[in-house]
């Protein structure tokens, strides 16, 4: 899976766009297995892009922001969108 922040990959025209794929997370006590969790989410898990056919993922977006108590906890949400090069 080719994962790039911009909305193409330079000598690897786009042949079709599958649709929007998300990720999202609170990171809390146990960070790595948190961001392991999330990662799995993004690629594999709820949003699907291998399951719809995808073998990319362009313009990912990554937004973050502290939650909880004293900020002690991080969300992070992701997007970006499954394409087939």
């Amino acid at each position: 899976m080719i994962l790039t922040t911009t909305p193409q990959i330079e000598g690897h025209p786009i042949r079709e766009y599958k649709g929007l794929v998300t990720g999202e997370t609170i990171i809390g006590a146990n960070v790595i297995k948190d961001i392991k969790a999330s990662i799995k989410d993004f690629f594999g898990g709820r949003s699907g892009a291998e399951s719809m056919g995808a073998n990319a993922i362009v313009g990912i977006d990554i937004d973050y922001e502290t939650v909880g108590e004293s900020g002690s906890m991080l969300m992070v949400a992701t997007s970006g969108t499954a394409v087939v090069i």
